[in-house]
């Protein structure tokens, strides 16, 4: 008898469409052990409340060098908030919060449609492009460069290295991302450090904790890290994915064309329906915790599946119908609890600024009827594909 519920490694049917494997687990119960190609034996949470609950649970740490055992202290990139805990993690979490602030946020708001319609008046008049390349890409990656203070980033570069991290098609192409990112960041923060700009990373570096502490320069990396990768990844992938649902479900994007006092509501059902972070960050249990009437035991790995739990049909009726008019408010996409996203309103904004503007101006747009099945992205952390070919 095999000492997991479920192995699935390698499962190309898996990568193609988790949503029934976690359908047919959850109807078994909310927790469940099982092998991945990173664990030999993790728990993996599958039940809305059950999730909803890890995630705000303190029991459950994220910062593994603290493991019994432990030696490794990893790379200065993973130094940053979401491999922390308190109080090191209230402690840098503070810090960004002084400078992303909803004010500056909202101050972007004109830059961001700026850039929308740039990216979308070089594209349209081909009639065809690949989205993610067009515009799911460029845009956010464009618009944390320069709420980061860092214009001049080789985006294609970055964009493989980001790939690679979160991503990865193999533990070395993963090893080799990280070094190389790490440096790179590091060197950022000297130049940045030598000439400082009226920006985020700016501010960070001369940022002062409440004893004049200041960020070490293996957390500045870290944050670096986190603010670029979080903060375009997550976007990319819900302009994506968002656009792809529209666009298989006809009727539900006539109701949007019809009524854009929907789009906000449809955005929230977008990262409802198939959000780009599928499974939540690793967490061990720091003691025996009993979830669902599983008992996880004290250093046992925990995986919270932000996918599954958001298409619970306890808590959503027809969890698997794309329904832009269903309440989906309460969703996890973003994580929930003392990790919940810093960037949520960010990606909502650039979210809805840049599907409304493609619906907008591509009025004949479709999924490119000769690309074939999506290529989505390996493992379990980020849901989504690496191209979307569209026509108009």
């Amino acid at each position: 008898m095999s000492d997991v519920d479920a192995d699935l490694r390698g499962a190309a049917d898996f990568v193609a469409n988790p949503y029934p494997y976690y359908a047919t687990m959850r109807a078994k119960g909310p927790v469940h052990t099982v092998r991945t190609d990173d664990f030999d034996r993790v728990w993996l949470v599958v039940g809305y409340d059950e999730g909803r609950a890890v995630l705000a649970d303190q029991r459950f740490g994220k910062d593994w060098r603290k493991l019994p055992g432990q030696t490794a202290t990893g790379d200065p990139i993973n130094a940053n908030m979401l491999e922390m805990d308190a109080p090191d993690h209230t402690r840098l979490r503070k810090l960004v919060a002084r400078e992303f602030t909803p004010r500056r946020i909202e101050a972007l708001r004109p830059r961001v449609q700026e850039i929308t319609d740039q990216l979308l008046d070089a594209m349209l008049p081909a009639g065809h492009a690949d989205l993610i390349d067009a515009l799911a890409f460029p845009l956010p990656m464009t618009v944390i460069c320069e709420l980061i203070g860092v214009p001049d980033l080789d985006r294609a570069g970055f964009r493989t290295m980001s790939n690679a991290v979160v991503s990865p098609a193999g533990a070395q192409e993963e090893g080799d991302a990280v070094r190389t990112m790490g440096a790179y960041l590091a060197e950022l923060i000297e130049d940045k450090r030598r000439a400082p700009g009226d920006d985020l990373l700016s501010a960070l570096i001369a940022a002062r904790y409440d004893d004049d502490d200041t960020l070490s320069p293996d957390e500045l990396v870290g944050m670096a890290f986190l603010l670029l990768v979080a903060g375009h990844e997550t976007t990319v992938n819900l302009i994506s994915n968002g656009v792809r649902a529209l666009l298989t479900h006809p009727g539900q994007l006539a109701d949007l064309r019809a009524d854009f006092g929907l789009l906000d509501g449809a955005v929230e059902e977008m990262l409802r329906h198939e959000g780009p972070v599928e499974t939540a960050t690793f967490r061990f249990a720091r003691e025996a915790v009993e979830i669902g009437s599983r008992t996880i035991g004290a250093g046992d790995p925990v995986l919270v599946s932000l996918a599954g739990a958001d298409r619970d049909p306890a808590r959503y009726p027809g969890p698997d119908r794309f329904d832009i008019h269903r309440e989906a408010q309460g969703h996890l996409a973003f994580g929930h609890g003392a990790h919940f996203c810093m960037g949520a309103p960010l990606a909502r904004m650039e979210g809805r600024i840049a599907i409304r503007t493609l619906l907008e101006r591509c009025p004949g747009l479709v999924l490119d009827p000769g690309a074939g099945e999506p290529d989505w992205l390996p493992g379990m952390l980020i849901r989504g594909t690496r191209r979307l070919p569209v026509r108009w």
